[in-house]
């Protein structure tokens, strides 16, 4: 056999090489994962996963407003470039951050679904001038956005994890709704709607994903689970019929959006007013968003970076409204996918808004991610749409809901958040500017939430501190050492040598150490139960008392030495046992008595 080799101190040539410093990073650090810039070979795969992910959300807007308002394939082709055009540029132009415009986080912008409502409204009575008028209003409200970013950026104060936790959870959990709408097919008015092949091709692609994610977990595969989860359910919709050519075959080749297409905006009172109020509930959602990714990245979202992110959003409205696009906002799905594929880079969502830009130019790309049927979509969004209600019960565990009124202000919110979802005409009957805000769940929630944060934490006796309430657990106080031997004030009776009661000091703990029925230096010999002679015990309030030295040696004088080694040792030499005529032994070293360092 030969002998092990017997290792010495490493050399300089073994040590490993230390990575050079980022090109970003002056300071030789490593760069946050927000700024880390993966290979090509894994950026392009991640970023694709964000378009797949979004582009039902960009397509859905201009697809039913062209629709209500009978638009030709050619002027609803050059609706959806402009959306995606404008969509990649607000993605862009939030992840690089320039000039104040931009968050610098991994955030996606496109149309807003809360525009379609009030534009079907205006398509009612408005059938000529409804897209003038609905840009002109876009165009009053991106730039009231601009100016009015600073000012969100001073109500950030008013968002605790116990706000902040709140909206976010109810922004994953209004979105589940849409992923179980996308599962049955989409279209409510289509004789197949909530089919049992839909619904079979929704649950075969989620079963998929999770698969995926569990099988490749560890490897770049199982991060983006949620594109390869949609790839095969694609191919598993194509023997079923689900999966048509049409929009590849009408897709044109090129497309250059022109600016005021579909004429000259026009502004109108009513038109702004309304553009306005959803401008603000965006804002609001939008700052909620902002707060969830900066939790879910590790780098929190503070005042400049709100400022940032919302200047971008009013900047891409401003320019939808001149290319032909609607309101933007951000989009909460693509933070949940972040959570699920821990992807955090920045620079894939760069990637992904470059794609877009490129969509938006040529429409035949466009209708390759078109060919994804809606229960494939369905499927996968569960799982991103989930991570976000997720992120949300995270940051509420951070705000201690059995304390104060904090568990009834998270139940109301999330109640007043969840109504329009279960009753979406609850509100019908109220003005249209109130029905507006209280009928977008994230912003009445959010509204709720900061209004019961105030008056039940903040004003009054009533403040999340409250005096009068007892916490669940409070930590029992440990009794001072004693300065002398003896035990802890007001119990005469206890002693270091007393045998251990279980009845007064409590369970004997499970971890060995020296003198616990074994054979320790300063402990009993074999056969001794923890606590017996000659083995401190615990005293009640936990920890071992000061001993003196000269009591010590006093007390094992007096009973150690009955010569039949049951006592302090086992007798026989290997421990310091009684020696001869009852006398205690010395040390093997001839140095007198053990210390006694328990």
């Amino acid at each position: 056999m030969r002998p092990r080799a017997r290792r010495g101190p490493h050399r300089a040539e073994d040590q490993p090489t230390p990575r050079p410093p980022a090109a970003s990073d002056p300071t030789g650090d490593e760069p946050h994962p927000v700024d880390e810039l993966l290979p090509v070979r894994r950026l392009l795969p991640a970023a694709l996963q964000h378009v797949a992910g979004m582009y039902a959300g960009i397509a859905a807007p201009p697809l039913i407003i062209g629709g209500a308002l009978g638009l030709s394939a050619a002027h609803l082709s050059a609706l959806l470039s402009a959306a995606l055009l404008c969509a990649g540029l607000a993605t862009v132009a939030q992840t690089l951050g320039l000039r104040g415009i931009g968050s610098r986080l991994p955030l996606t912008g496109g149309v807003s679904f809360a525009v379609v409502s009030p534009l079907l409204a205006l398509t009612d009575s408005e059938p000529e001038n409804a897209l003038p008028l609905a840009f002109g209003a876009s165009l009053v409200a991106g730039l009231a956005g601009l100016l009015l970013a600073p000012v969100f950026t001073r109500l950030l104060r008013w968002f605790p994890p116990l706000v902040s936790g709140s909206v976010i959870t109810l922004i994953g959990l209004s979105l589940l709704p849409v992923a179980a709408g996308w599962a049955r097919g989409g279209d409510p008015d289509s004789p197949d709607f909530g089919s049992a092949s839909d619904l079979a091709l929704a649950g075969g692609t989620l079963a998929v994903t999770l698969a995926l994610h569990r099988l490749l977990s560890g490897r770049f595969l199982g991060r983006i689970a949620v594109l390869l989860g949609m790839a095969v359910g694609t191919l598993m919709a194509v023997p079923m019929g689900k999966v048509g050519l049409e929009p590849l075959r009408q897709a044109p080749l090129f497309a250059l959006p022109e600016p005021f297409a579909f004429g000259a905006p026009q502004f109108q009172g009513a038109a702004i007013a309304t553009a306005l109020v959803v401008m603000l509930v965006s804002m609001t959602e939008s700052t909620a968003s902002l707060m969830a990714l900066g939790a879910v990245v590790g780098r929190p979202a503070d005042g400049r970076t709100v400022a940032g992110g919302l200047r971008a959003q009013g900047a891409a409205t401003a320019l939808g409204a001149v290319l032909g696009s609607f309101m933007t906002t951000t989009y909460a799905q693509n933070v949940g996918l972040v959570a699920f594929s821990r992807i955090r880079s920045r620079w894939v969502v760069t990637c992904c808004g470059a794609i877009l830009v490129l969509m938006g130019l040529v429409p035949v790309l466009g209708s390759l991610v078109a060919l994804v049927p809606l229960p494939v979509l369905g499927g996968a969004a569960v799982v991103f749409f989930g991570s976000v209600a997720v992120t949300g019960i995270r940051t509420l565990a951070k705000a201690a809901l059995g304390t104060g009124h904090n568990g009834l202000i998270v139940s109301v919110t999330l109640a007043f958040g969840l109504f329009p979802i279960a009753q979406p005409d609850l509100y019908a009957r109220l003005p249209e500017p109130l029905s507006t805000v209280l009928g977008s769940g994230v912003t009445a929630g959010c509204l709720v939430a900061v209004l019961l944060n105030v008056l039940l934490n903040h004003l009054g006796r009533g403040t999340e501190a409250d005096e009068d309430h007892v916490p669940d657990a409070v930590p029992t106080p440990r009794p001072a050492a004693p300065t002398s031997p003896g035990g802890p004030p007001g119990d005469p009776s206890w002693s270091a040598f007393t045998p251990r009661d279980p009845a007064r000091h409590g369970a004997v703990p499970p971890a060995p150490h020296p003198g616990n029925g074994g054979p320790g230096p300063y402990g009993p010999g074999p056969g001794v139960p923890y606590g017996g002679p000659y083995r401190p015990a615990p005293r009640p309030g936990g920890g071992l008392p000061h001993l003196d030295p000269e009591a010590v040696r006093a007390a094992l004088l007096e009973q150690n030495g009955t010569g039949d080694g049951t006592e302090s040792g086992t007798g026989d030499g290997r421990e310091w046992g009684p020696g001869p005529g009852g006398a205690p032994a010395s040390r093997p070293d001839g140095r007198g008595f053990p210390p006694p360092s328990w």
